[in-house]
């Protein structure tokens, strides 16, 4: 089990017993390969893994994360430009879970109709894929939570979706800020009541933090 105040590592972390730290390494060293990528619910795939989401603002770092979880540097497409992940694209892990990168909210290089159009499927994914365990919704460290964030978190809320905050790009961030923005993330957590209460801190670049993420979806997988 998680607890919530203690440091792990080098970055203000939940900390896991090493047997489930052990589990998401075992876990994240199972192939993983891409599925598909989807904007109409009816071509989703069949809801037979255990399922988490990954969702965030544009250039949050969804994909660097994925692509850092799983050891597979081109897993997921990484780009510079916000918007370009503009389709659900699944990910299966082992035979034990389904990896979704939702397309990034808050802005996207594409036309306004298209953005609408694929912000009605995460909704409604959100609301109805049966097998969904967690989001994991990425605020970029530096930036903290925004409008458009608390909208996301109300809309989980609302659809009784389980999630979690990943704090991204911690690397960028020195020691005290970054541990105020985790106080200021986490008493903001209170107020909702689909959140998890831990967040989880991570640098995709260093590598920091990986090990509780990994950990912390490995109690979501399909048993071993």
């Amino acid at each position: 089990m998680a607890g919530s105040d203690a440091i792990s590592g080098s970055l203000p972390n939940p900390v896991f017993d090493p047997a489930v730290i052990e589990a998401g390494r075992r876990l994240f060293i199972r192939p993983c390969a891409f599925v598909r990528g989807v904007l109409e619910l009816a071509k989703m795939p069949d809801p037979i893994f255990p399922e988490v989401a990954f969702a965030g603002r544009s250039n949050v770092g969804k994909s660097s994360l994925i692509n850092a979880l799983t050891g597979h540097g081109g897993l997921a497409r990484v780009s510079d430009t916000p918007g370009r992940t503009q389709e659900i694209n699944f990910f299966e892990l082992g035979n034990r879970l389904m990896l979704a990168d939702l397309p990034g909210y808050g802005y996207a290089a594409a036309p306004k109709d298209k953005v609408a159009a694929w912000t009605e499927v995460i909704k409604t994914y959100l609301k109805g894929r049966p097998t969904l365990r967690r989001a994991l919704v990425l605020i970029d460290s530096r930036h903290g939570l925004k409008p458009v964030d608390q909208g996301i978190l109300t809309l989980m809320d609302d659809s009784a979706v389980n999630y979690q905050i990943v704090l991204t790009k911690a690397d960028k961030m020195k020691p005290g800020p970054l541990a105020a923005r985790c106080a200021e993330v986490t008493a903001e957590l209170t107020k909702h009541v689909a959140a998890h209460p831990d967040i989880l801190v991570t640098s995709s670049f260093t590598g920091d933090g990986l090990a509780e993420v990994r950990a912390a979806l490995s109690e979501l997988a399909r048993p071993e």
